[in-house]
């Protein structure tokens, strides 16, 4: 059948969040819990519904943590944020040769729009499932489901590329090529141990992984 649709994860994958998230989650915890926390520790819920690690790191103020987070990462967002070596040439490479794109990401939608207008990437994108989209959440399938279904995609031509554990399982629960990039700032063997079906060291080798791929 061949690959005709890649799902990309935005935090980590496309755009180098990592700074704006650290910087997100110390300024919270700090106001919230009046303590540092360390970079390491942050670095492991990546990929994790925000909602999700504030209830568990601060259950009594989740809801009033949840407001810091977006507020100091509103206020800070365009400081902290860069783009990926190579992605804006490889995704408008893929455009152009008549892929459908698409992003699957935990970021709410609004601002996982801001991120890509930032990088004048939102217009390659046909489909875009944030977490506003859907109550069920990565490593669910839901979300990749999702986007196929927008897409009028089938599972099997399809690809979830991502940096985290979360993305891995995803791709794979739903039943398509699940992809890892080993520039994701989470220790690698906490996405390996879910055996991806594919780590790539850049962008350009991802097209090739698609280009194999559809010659079989």
């Amino acid at each position: 059948m061949g690959i005709k649709t890649i799902l990309f994860d935005l935090d980590g994958t496309l755009l180098d969040t990592n700074e704006l998230i650290i910087q997100s989650f110390q300024h919270t915890y700090k106001t919230h819990l009046e303590r540092e926390v360390p970079r390491e520790k942050i670095i492991k819920s990546f990929g994790e519904i925000l909602k999700i690690t504030l209830d568990r790191e601060c259950p009594e103020c989740s809801d009033e943590a949840l407001d810091t987070y977006r507020g100091f990462q509103n206020l800070n967002f365009e400081k902290f944020i860069t783009i990926h070596t190579g992605v804006k040439e490889v995704v408008e490479g893929l455009y152009k040769k008549g892929y459908k794109l698409g992003v699957v990401t935990s970021r709410l939608n609004e601002s996982a729009r801001r991120g890509l207008k930032l990088f004048d990437l939102e217009k390659y994108f046909s489909c875009i499932v944030g977490a506003n989209n859907t109550d069920k959440h990565k490593p669910d399938p839901a979300p990749v489901l999702m986007a196929l279904k927008e897409l009028n995609s089938h599972p099997k031509e399809a690809m979830m590329v991502g940096d985290s554990p979360f993305d891995v399982l995803c791709g794979k629960n739903a039943g398509v090529i699940s992809v890892a990039v080993s520039w994701s700032a989470l220790p690698k063997e906490m996405y390996l141990k879910h055996e991806p079906d594919y780590v790539v060291d850049s962008m350009e080798e991802l097209i090739k992984i698609i280009e194999e791929s559809n010659k079989k």
